[in-house]
């Protein structure tokens, strides 16, 4: 009867947003420091926050394959 919801469904979608979202950023951040060419502490700081975003997508891809046991995705 209907379609069940649990609330690992929602943990999960939370982190596959989690990762969309860093990785989308990503993409963005190349033109942004493009954009600062010419101002290295401007474009280093981009760079950092590039970094985080991808790893912070990598750390939800791990806690979404422990969730679902699953190995492949990505």
């Amino acid at each position: 009867m209907g379609n069940s919801h649990k609330h690992a469904d929602d943990i999960v979608y939370n982190l596959v947003s989690i990762q969309y979202h860093a990785l989308k950023g990503g993409q963005v951040y190349e033109q942004y420091k493009k954009d600062a060419a010419e101002h290295d502490d401007v474009r280093q700081f981009i760079d950092q926050i590039q970094r985080e975003d991808i790893d912070r997508a990598a750390r939800a891809l791990e806690l979404v394959r422990s969730l679902t046991g699953s190995a492949a995705g990505g």
